[in-house]
């Protein structure tokens, strides 16, 4: 299984947390299964909202926006392609900071943490380290699929005849 299809299937789990969160949010589920922590304290505070919208809600569109780049990058046309890899990084940092903001105001503002946005934390964290590491093998990629391109237009090799004046020239000081 390659970066992005963990990439998509970390992204759904993503989704399913901040839907469930979304629908608290907008009164569709009568109370939070909450295990650990002070969910409701931090879901209804003046912070889970931004421009009017749940932040929750937000959170389904950043997770379903990330799943979209994913599967959209497994296309056969687009799977080595380092662009594809470069705003995943890029959409993923994003929600990397935005999730550390929201942490800082559950730790330090609202003083109540949320074991659901923690979760949604780490998703965030671990989507944000596999969007590095494909950017990583689709770099990798690239730069190998250039230079063996460059090698087959090249003359490379035109004035050696055989394997032998190969290792000839290996070991001797010529150039």
């Amino acid at each position: 299984m390659n970066k992005r299809s963990l990439l998509a299937l970390v992204a759904l789990a993503g989704i399913f947390v901040a839907l469930y969160l979304a629908l608290y949010k907008m009164g569709y589920i009568g109370q939070l299964a909450c295990a650990v922590g002070s969910c409701e304290k931090v879901q209804t505070s003046k912070w889970a909202t931004m421009f009017g919208v749940p932040i929750a809600v937000w959170g389904v569109g950043y997770y379903v926006g990330v799943l979209a780049l994913a599967v959209f990058g497994m296309r056969p046309d687009y799977a080595d392609l380092s662009s594809v890899s470069k705003v995943l990084v890029a959409v993923t940092g994003v929600g990397l900071l935005f999730s550390g903001w929201l942490t800082y105001l559950e730790l330090f503002v609202i003083n109540a943490i949320c074991q659901w946005c923690v979760i949604s934390a780490v998703l965030a964290t671990i989507l944000f380290v596999l969007a590095l590491l494909d950017l990583h093998d689709a770099s990798a990629l690239e730069l190998a699929m250039d230079a063996a391109e460059e090698l087959r237009g090249g003359s490379y090799g035109d004035s050696i005849r055989n394997t032998a004046e190969v290792s000839t020239r290996a070991i001797s000081e010529e150039p």
